[in-house]
């Protein structure tokens, strides 16, 4: 069964960023483990929920990770396209975190719009290279027991995992009524030929009787 977005944006929230507080905070332990201190103007790690949650109270600045850069998109972009493999990605859940940040602190993210059209042409290229190989992949005359591809997020794999399996269906099924008329054809024809063989058998025998 497939994660919903909800689902993986839920997992997205755990992921690590640094900001820095304007306030004071004791170290809180957490079952995920311990956060902090804070303490003004000093960069600290914390989950993406609470990043955001902070930055939404202007307790904070998010610090944007590396990759949220024109110039390492922009390079992940061109490997992608031409490439025939997938490009391994800064972060797995690269789209539910740019949807997070991109609605808490869109002003501390340089180049916020050039930085969101990139990604998004990078989910485009790599989900049409996921569509291409599930196409070849089904194509074969005789399907593999298993494929490899290396370097999809979880996300990608959730989207694609419905047109895989619908796909499996059809063509399972399109086999299963292609043997059973197969079968039902070799049938007639042993049909065929049994009674065949009997009517000839009966007439010699007839032919015999006669003489």
């Amino acid at each position: 069964m497939s994660l919903s977005p909800k689902e993986l944006e839920y997992l997205a929230e755990c992921e690590p960023v640094q900001i820095v507080s304007n306030f004071h905070m004791k170290k809180m332990s957490l079952i995920s483990g311990d956060i902090g201190p804070l303490r003004p103007g000093i960069p600290c790690q914390v989950p993406l929920w609470m990043a955001v949650n902070l930055s939404r109270s202007a307790k904070c600045k998010i610090i944007p990770p590396d990759w949220m850069n024109v110039d390492v998109l922009q390079r992940i972009k061109h490997e992608e396209k031409n490439s025939p493999l997938f490009t391994h990605m800064p972060a797995e859940h690269y789209m539910a975190i740019g949807k997070l940040l991109f609605q808490a602190c869109p002003g501390e993210i340089k180049d916020c719009d050039e930085v969101k059209t990139l990604m998004k042409d990078i989910w485009d290229t790599r989900y049409a290279k996921l569509r291409r190989s599930v196409k070849l992949f089904l194509s074969q005359e005789e399907l593999p027991l298993f494929a490899q591809v290396d370097h999809l997020t979880m996300m990608e794999m959730c989207q694609i995992r419905p047109f895989l399996t619908h796909s499996l269906e059809q063509i399972y099924r399109l086999k299963k009524t292609a043997s059973l008329a197969q079968a039902a054809n070799e049938e007639s024809q042993n049909m065929s030929t049994t009674m065949s063989s009997s009517i000839g058998h009966s007439q010699s025998q007839q032919s015999q009787s006669q003489r």
